[in-house]
């Protein structure tokens, strides 16, 4: 059933509110970390809590039942779900991402996937498989796609594959909407940290993707969708800066917490070795708690720059020009490398009892230490991206911009 934007904004709970929401369930959800690491996928109470909280929703068009807004708000959301529990934070900031991916598609698409389910969540992964056949009506796909965080969540998936013509040739790459029902699962995500995201590979054998379901990729990099309601500004926005810098969400939630901790224990908790029974005495500890802190407000600061970037531009009606997509890239990576400096120097200023088991430092540690080696925020590959494209250089390294 299609919701009328007016029904859309009656039901949708504003940004407080959903905010509000994710707070109330900040306890649960951080009760429920250790137990979602160790079965390797965030646990069910905490996803129907999600649900039933609207976190799902923020790349779901409105008139399917979503709360489609801005990335600014899927930044916010994931970041407040990180506060409690790092995998659940990635789960949340993945499916909003693929599900904004599955409104790009045609009004048909959507409608497979919400109409009979308006809480249909979306997973995904990109990387193409080779194993594909043109056939009448769509394709006929096989393969393998790794790192599908909140497989085990998912009811359908946005996957990625190479279209040969007769003889072979590759003649574009694309995007597909595929039920998760049509899908195997290969439990491969055996990991140091974020292990809750059950980010496993998916598999196909053989299965048949209509036309409607199949998504141009170099078309959507150069900004042209085949959505059929564009209405909502959300899904003007530029590709991959809107796969990439929601990623950064949970890593603002790790920090904030971690931050909070250390914050805590500081009037109670010395310096062994030393004279000072509480660390908030120490000046070095202070230093220490100072810089990790602006380390942080950094993070912040060009991770919203980058999403007011994204944001103005789609609602505007304009295209991100190149050299500010590349900045996305940039900040993205900039700001997740500053998360990760100031949580290594806040496990240094707590000492050696946030590495106990005991302590939901280490996970945050571990978390954000492997959520920050994504492909796509690495900061090597996206400073050179940017420093590409100040220079106005034409050897690229990646078309993904």
């Amino acid at each position: 059933m299609t919701i009328s934007p007016a029904q859309a904004s009656d039901t949708a709970p504003t940004p407080e509110e959903l905010l509000a929401r994710i707070r109330d369930l900040q306890p649960l959800l951080a009760a429920n970390s250790a137990r979602g690491e160790q079965d390797r996928r965030v646990v069910e109470e905490s996803i129907t809590a999600l649900t039933a909280a609207g976190a799902f929703k923020l790349g779901q068009p409105r008139r399917h039942g979503g709360n489609a807004g801005t990335v600014r708000r899927m930044l916010d959301v994931s970041a407040a779900v990180g506060e409690a529990d790092g995998g659940t934070a990635w789960v949340v900031a993945l499916c909003n991402i693929c599900a904004w991916a599955a409104g790009l598609f045609p009004e048909r698409a959507q409608r497979e996937v919400w109409a009979d389910n308006p809480d249909a969540r979306v997973a995904g992964a990109l990387v193409p498989t080779e194993q594909t056949v043109k056939v009448a009506g769509g394709l006929r796909v096989s393969g393998r796609w790794f790192y599908n965080s909140g497989s085990w969540h998912a009811d359908w998936a946005v996957l990625g594959a190479l279209v040969p013509d007769e003889q072979g040739t590759v003649v574009d790459q694309v995007m597909m909407l595929i039920p998760r029902a049509d899908l195997g699962i290969e439990e491969t995500w055996f990991v140091a940290g974020m292990s809750s995201t059950g980010s496993n590979c998916l598999t196909a054998d053989d299965v048949f993707v209509p036309d409607h379901r199949i998504l141009s990729l170099p078309a959507a990099l150069d900004g042209r969708y085949p959505v059929e309601n564009p209405e909502e500004a959300l899904y003007r926005a530029a590709l991959v800066p809107m796969l990439v810098l929601p990623l950064v969400g949970p890593q603002l939630g790790l920090g904030r917490q971690a931050l909070r901790l250390v914050e805590s224990s500081a009037a109670t908790k010395g310096i062994a070795y030393t004279q000072f029974t509480a660390q908030a005495d120490s000046v070095a500890f202070q230093l220490q708690l100072a810089e990790a802190a602006l380390l942080l407000d950094t993070a912040h600061l060009h991770a919203y720059r980058a999403a007011d970037d994204i944001d103005r531009a789609a609602r505007e009606g304009g295209r991100l020009d190149v050299l500010r997509r590349a900045r996305v890239r940039a900040d993205s990576a900039w700001a997740i490398e500053h998360v990760t400096k100031a949580i290594d120097l806040l496990m240094s200023a707590h000492g050696a009892a946030g590495f106990a088991d005991t302590s939901p430092l280490q996970r945050i540690w571990r978390d954000s230490a492997v959520a920050a080696r994504h492909a796509v925020t690495l900061p090597a590959v996206n400073y050179e991206i940017y420093g590409k494209a100040l220079l106005g250089r034409d050897d690229q390294i990646t078309p993904l911009i």
